[in-house]
C-alpha cells in the first residue's frame, strides 16, 4: 500500500545530537554491514568496522562544522538516516556538502521516508547556504540511480576513486 500525502507529513528530520548517537550508529552500522554496494567498496573506502564509525559520530559531534548525521522520524522512531560532510567548491566558490549512507529502516522502505529524508535535507542545508549536493551511486545500483534522479541530482560522466592514505 502506497501512504497517502498526508502520512509523508508525519515524518521529521533533524541533525544528530549526543541524545540520538545510539540510534544513529545502529542504523548506520546496519547499511555498514549488510548493504551489498557498499560491501562491494568497502575495502577501497578503508573501512574500520565498529570503532570507525563510533569515531566518525564523535567527530560530528565535537567539530560541527565538518558536517552532520541527518535522522528521520516516523511515529515508530528513527527511521532514516544519513551523513553530510562539507566541502568547498572551487567552481562554484561556495559550500557543497557530500552525501554518504543514506538508508533507511527495512520496515519502513517505500513509505516515503527517504524521499523525505533528502527533502528536508535540500531545505536546511539551503538554510546554511550550501549550493550543491554530491552524491556517489554504486554502478550496479541502479534503483539508488532512479531514486536520486527523481529527487532533481543529475549524473555525471565520471567515476568515483578512491585511496586510503
Amino acid at each position: 500500500m502506497i501512504p497517502s500525502r498526508k502520512e509523508f507529513a508525519l515524518i521529521t528530520c533533524r541533525k544528530m545530537t549526543a541524545a540520538d548517537v545510539t540510534e544513529a550508529f545502529e542504523m548506520l552500522r546496519v547499511f555498514l554491514n549488510e548493504d551489498e554496494h557498499y560491501l562491494a567498496s568497502s575495502k577501497a573506502y578503508g573501512d574500520r568496522g565498529f570503532q570507525g564509525l563510533n569515531d566518525a559520530l564523535d567527530l560530528f559531534l565535537e567539530q560541527p562544522e565538518l558536517g552532520f548525521v541527518w535522522l528521520a522520524y516516523d511515529g515508530k522512531g528513527a527511521a532514516g538516516v544519513c551523513v553530510i560532510c562539507y566541502a568547498i567548491s572551487t567552481s562554484m566558490g561556495a559550500v557543497v556538502a557530500k552525501l554518504d549512507d543514506v538508508s533507511v529502516k527495512a520496515d519502513r522502505r517505500g513509505q516515503g521516508i527517504g524521499t523525505t529524508l533528502l527533502e528536508q535535507l535540500k531545505e536546511q542545508l539551503k538554510k546554511e547556504a550550501v549550493t550543491r549536493i554530491d552524491v556517489g551511486v554504486h554502478l550496479e545500483n541502479p534503483e539508488a540511480r532512479r531514486f536520486y534522479e527523481r529527487l532533481g541530482f543529475v549524473a555525471l560522466n565520471e567515476e568515483r576513486l578512491a585511496c586510503v592514505i
